[in-house]
């Protein structure tokens, strides 16, 4: 069995940090090594020149080597229209995304762009991303024959939709499922490749279709369910419209039973007391996308208060509302509304959140967001220095704190030296792909 040692500075974390002193939240090698064999992380500690043996040793000293990036809530077909001028949410789906989404109903389009796609995640040093594809069943297979293609471990789905959207977008409550049931049976398990059951959300989803939506959570318990919630008030005010019996927008949802600690719901902007309280209950996920939220002047998500009712949390570049793919850029918008609602967010939990603690929201903990042995070996190399002016003020750090505040401030996809998925360069090889 051949292997390879990454040698570098190495940071993983154990748990969530409670605070920027927190060193028992993880663990940092200042000369590490990471042994990988046939995609896995097999061992981790100190670099030991005496114990190499035949293995193969690629050296990223000084780079800071990470778990690869999770992005937990993206539009893969919406890459083509990224920073598209609007004044809010429902103009910009009727004015762009709807139009856009028409596109991949064409023959090859969908490949096309999931080629571009998976190239921008991992420029980004995004190893694992849960996507929604289009109405069309083709959007799917394009994107996880793509994922298979690289090796990564992807999550997406199928969108449901069957109304409030341009006739050539919607399915209906039968295709709907129909389809959905066909690409679970067909991705989910190949390879790295999870399903997500994707009812848009409420305006685009009939009651039938929300019943169709409840009986493949009840026929599939172990793929995932992603959703929209509470992003905008006109979102929200047409939704009660719709489903005026349920008692909120979180009600309807919980009323169809899709709720669960498997569901993952973009935004979460404007939750009531109740609703709060509901995604505790049911362990569901709410996920910030701040680019996205601030971009079409949603909202400032509220962590602390979701956070203390003890509802669980992951962050997403919601590409293509939002305006970056990276991971990086996100979190320092993150930083910007969390400030605004004052709540200081450190760097220490800023980077627990783009790869642990996005894992433990997937429930993937133990197979990804960790350098650890058993995990893939799903990885980022990271460098400081990696601008002008990175390296001006790179020149006056005095902790590994300092260093990591100042990568997702001014960090981009430059400073991604080389991404790892399975063991297997994948940035640096991108120009042959």
């Amino acid at each position: 069995m051949s292997r390879t040692i990454l040698r570098g500075r190495v940071l993983t974390f154990l748990s969530e940090p409670q605070g920027i002193d927190d060193i028992a939240s993880y663990r940092y090698l200042e000369d590490g090594a990471i042994t990988i064999a046939e995609g896995k992380i097999v061992a981790v500690g100190d670099y030991d020149a005496a114990a190499l043996g035949d293995a193969e040793v690629i050296d990223h000293r000084p780079n800071l080597i990470l778990p690869g990036f999770i992005d937990m809530h993206l539009h893969y077909v919406q890459s083509q229209m990224i920073a598209s001028y609007a004044g809010s949410l429902l103009e910009w789906l009727n004015t762009y995304t709807f139009h856009e989404e028409q596109k991949f109903s064409q023959q090859g389009h969908a490949s096309a762009v999931a080629t571009d796609f998976y190239k921008e995640l991992i420029r980004h040093g995004t190893t694992t991303a849960v996507a929604y594809c289009s109405s069309h069943p083709a959007s799917v297979d394009a994107y996880f024959a793509e994922a298979e293609r690289r090796n990564m471990l992807m999550i997406g789905g199928k969108v449901m939709m069957d109304r409030n959207a341009p006739e050539a977008l919607c399915d209906t409550a039968q295709s709907g499922y129909d389809d959905t049931k066909a690409l679970i049976e067909r991705w989910h398990g190949q390879g790295r490749a999870l399903y997500a059951i994707s009812p848009r959300f409420a305006i685009t989803s009939t009651p039938a279709q929300m019943e169709a939506a409840r009986a493949l959570v009840a026929q599939y318990p172990e793929c995932y369910v992603q959703t929209h919630l509470s992003e905008n008030d006109a979102e929200i005010s047409l939704s009660m419209e719709l489903y005026p019996d349920a008692p909120d927008y979180t009600g309807i949802y919980e009323d169809y039973g899709i709720l669960g600690p498997k569901t993952l719901l973009g935004h979460c902007l404007h939750l009531n007391h109740r609703e709060t309280g509901v995604l505790a209950e049911t362990g569901s996920v709410a996920v910030f996308c701040p680019t996205s939220n601030l971009f079409l002047g949603s909202g400032l998500f509220d962590r602390a208060r979701l956070a203390k009712m003890g509802v669980r949390i992951g962050i997403a570049t919601d590409i293509g509302g939002g305006t970056s793919f990276g991971m990086l850029r996100t979190m320092d918008e993150g930083y910007k509304v969390l400030q605004l609602r004052g709540d200081r967010l450190t760097p220490l939990n800023a980077f627990y959140m783009l790869t642990l603690g996005n894992a433990r929201s997937l429930s993937l903990e133990g197979s990804i967001g960790a350098i650890a042995p058993g995990n893939a070996a799903d990885l980022v190399v990271l460098d400081v220095r990696a601008t002008p002016a990175m390296r001006l003020r790179a020149a006056t750090l005095t902790s590994l704190v300092e260093e990591l505040f100042l990568l997702q401030t001014l960090g981009d996809d430059r400073a991604i030296a080389e991404v790892y998925v399975a063991g297997a360069r994948a940035k640096s090889t991108l120009g042959g792909l």
